[in-house]
């Protein structure tokens, strides 16, 4: 699998992420650990999490999903070989965002004992946390870096005023900057990267990897009338989607994957994958043909005609 370099760091990942928000929750621990052994096998190797996965399943704390990862590399032995991604800054009890650096201190042990291992390769702040400077915080990631607890600091959820706020008080101060941006971004969910915030990443040579890549399961073709939104225990997040523009985009993707021989889903991530300044989208699986399918999602090459009727269609 040709792998792409995550920015300005060090780190080279496959061009498709596995999501590991379903470990824990819609996936229990054999089958993320199978999900997680195809993935692997295939050549793919970065894994994205959260301390907060998954906090919002009645009867969990978080940690769920970084504690199932940790036992799946621990077992498998392979850590060095696989590129984790994890975020603080939810809430995790104490009743709001934060990124003070007391919390991420504590917050980066217990990633870091949930998923037993010395060093986390990429820590993004998950939310933006408008009570503590970004002073603060991208000092926090200082000692963290000189420590050998993290290799490389990002960011999640940050506008382009933001992000450009933040990447000046890094230069001004002399702190490390944010150098992984994980926005969201699919077919449907365009507005908020393309622009400005796009412009900004592919400036400054920031890492780009997508949340939310398959608009919450839509744009797998699946959810196409209010009826079908109870296939899954997600299938919810989906209803915002079924509107005019909605049933256009699945007609374009109907339409390119047929020529490709290839299901909604791998056409909706190759289309991410071929964007102007994205490095790869994070994409879940709770089942083996779905994890089949983002595999082949990470080899499809789609043509010029093919995203110039997807972009249409999405416009």
């Amino acid at each position: 699998m040709q792998k792409r370099r995550l920015g300005r760091t060090d780190l080279s990942i496959a061009p498709l992420v596995l999501g590991g928000n379903v470990f824990g929750w819609t996936a229990d621990e054999k089958t993320s650990f199978d999900l997680l052994d195809r993935f692997v096998g295939a050549g793919l190797n970065a894994v994205d999490t959260a301390d907060a996965y998954s906090r919002w399943v009645p009867g969990h704390k978080g940690g769920e999903s970084e504690t199932i990862i940790g036992k799946w590399m621990k077992d498998r032995g392979n850590r060095d070989h696989v590129v984790v991604v994890t975020k603080v800054g939810s809430d995790m009890g104490q009743g709001h965002k934060d990124l003070s650096a007391a919390y991420i201190e504590k917050a980066v042990d217990a990633s870091l004992k949930r998923l037993q291992t010395d060093v986390i390769d990429l820590y993004l702040s998950h939310w933006p946390d408008p009570t503590t400077p970004y002073e603060e915080t991208l000092g926090a990631y200082e000692k963290l870096l000189a420590k050998g607890k993290i290799r490389y600091a990002g960011c999640s959820n940050l506008d382009a005023g933001q992000l450009r706020a933040a990447l000046d008080v890094a230069s001004l101060r002399s702190l490390p900057r944010y150098e992984v941006l994980q926005p969201e971004y699919n077919l449907y969910d365009r507005s908020s990267f393309d622009g400005p915030l796009r412009d900004l990443c592919v400036a400054e040579d920031i890492g780009v990897i997508t949340y939310f890549s398959l608009a919450k399961g839509f744009l797998s073709g699946k959810y196409r009338s209010e009826a079908d939104l109870g296939q899954s225990p997600r299938g919810g997040g989906a209803k915002d989607y079924l509107n005019a523009r909605g049933t256009r985009i699945l007609a374009a993707l109907d339409a390119v994957s047929a020529r490709h021989s290839a299901k909604q889903a791998e056409v909706a991530l190759a289309w991410v994958i071929a964007r102007p300044g994205v490095t790869a989208p994070i994409a879940s699986a709770t089942r083996s043909e779905q994890m089949d399918s983002l595999i082949k999602a990470a080899s499809l090459k789609l043509t010029a005609d093919d995203m110039a009727e997807l972009d249409k269609a999405s416009g």
